[in-house]
Order: C-alpha cells, then structure tokens, then sequence
C-alpha cells in the first residue's frame, strides 16, 4: 500500500473533492488539521495549514500545494468521458488528454492545485 501527503488549503474542501470526484473513503479526519482517505492501495493524507506537515523548514521555506509530483489514478472505460463529466463539475485540468505509448493520460487539479494524473492504459 503507498501513501502519499499532500498539502492543501483547506481540509474539508480537498476532502470533499477527492470523495466525491474519484471514490475515496474517509477513513480518520483530525479537524482542520488532517484527514486520511482510501482508494484501493492508495492512502492519501490531506495536511492542512495547521498540519505540522505544514511547518516552515529550518531555511524558512513553506511546504505548499501545487507542483508537478502526483499520483497516478488508472482509469477503467472512457478517459474522454470521465473528463467531461469532471469539466462540467467544475474540476480544473491543466492540459488536454495527450496519448503516448502505454495509453492516455491527462492532468487535473485538486481545489488547492496538487497534480493527479488520470491514466487509461492501452487496450491489449
């Protein structure tokens, strides 16, 4: 199982988007603080501003959402489809579905604007 931290602005808005959007459950919410969420063999750990995830470093550099690290979440059926339903819910992607050698992909952004790659692989 792989777990993955993300730091986001708000709790219970990245919460609410990863369950409603990509089928995450709940598992253990500390306040504003944190929550953890499961999908298949992923956790995912929201840290919040008052996370001590979220603590300046030594040097005085700030963890903060955004980047280019991410999760990958394989879609199974119509990667087009699932876009455009996701599109008129409002979610933001930063490109457009792009195909390579192992399927297509495309990148879209959680309300804090942390990656998640969306992969349908190849039909073999």
């Amino acid at each position: 199982m792989a777990t993955v931290r993300y730091i986001v602005e708000d709790v219970e808005t990245a919460a609410a988007f990863y369950l409603k959007h990509f089928g995450f459950t709940l598992k253990q919410q500390f306040g504003p603080a944190m929550a953890i969420l499961t999908r298949d063999d992923l956790t995912l750990w929201l840290a919040g501003p008052m996370a001590s995830a979220s603590r300046p470093m030594p040097d005085g550099r700030k963890p903060e959402p955004g980047g280019w690290n991410r999760f990958v979440l394989e879609i199974q059926g119509e990667l087009p489809a699932l876009v455009s339903t996701l599109r008129e819910h409002g979610v933001h992607f930063r490109n457009d579905i792009i195909e390579g050698p192992g399927g297509r992909q495309i990148l879209c952004e959680d309300p804090s604007g942390n990656a998640i790659e969306l992969f349908e692989p190849k039909s073999s």
